[in-house]
């Protein structure tokens, strides 16, 4: 395989990152503050926009390297700075620029797949839920320490009561106010 191809695959790669991680956060957002029950179908939707939006970045990027190229062309002096480009460079930025276009491709592809697609909403989907496991262990090991058993609980006392105040009570008294505006007396 060669250099290009291992740059696309990588990219690809990256990209693919990306655009789990932006599922993801769309994933706990709809379905855990906006308290709203997981369909596949709404979020196969976002992750191929944001499949396609990714392939126009990669796009835009092998325009860039091709203007950068086409104004490189015939310079042969020393460059003022790190993307300032010469005739030299020119075979860099044609191998750069079919680099992107690969990714660009690969990425189009990939949201045209439905199994790609529904892949990748279920690898953002158990990230997800991975997180929120994570989060309500760590939370359930706070609270639920006793203070003999902590070792560092006169050191972080202070800064739990402060949080208490500073947090949980305007959170409390904010909630009461919305739940009395509403008619519900609790």
């Amino acid at each position: 395989m060669g250099k290009t191809a291992e740059a696309i695959g990588e990219g690809v790669s990256i990209a693919a990152a990306a655009a789990r991680l932006t599922v993801r956060n769309r994933i706990l957002v709809e379905t855990i503050a906006n308290d709203e029950t997981f369909q596949y179908e709404p979020f196969e939707r976002f992750a191929r926009t944001t499949l396609l939006a990714l392939a126009d970045e990669q796009d835009a990027a092998a325009d860039l390297a091709r203007r950068q190229r086409k104004k490189a062309w015939g310079k042969f002096s020393d460059p003022d700075g790190t993307h300032d480009y010469r005739d030299r460079d020119t075979r860099n930025l044609r191998r750069r620029r079919r680099q992107y276009e690969g990714v660009a491709k690969r990425l189009r592809e990939m949201a045209d797949d439905p199994e790609a697609v529904r892949d990748l909403v279920e690898n953002a989907r158990d990230a997800a839920w991975g997180d929120v496991e994570s989060n309500l262990q760590r939370r359930l090991r706070v609270e639920a320490m006793r203070p003999d058993l902590d070792p560092d609980y006169e050191t972080m006392r202070g800064a739990r009561m402060q949080a208490l105040r500073l947090v949980d009570l305007p959170r409390l008294s904010a909630h009461r106010r919305a739940r009395q505006r509403e008619g519900d007396p609790s």
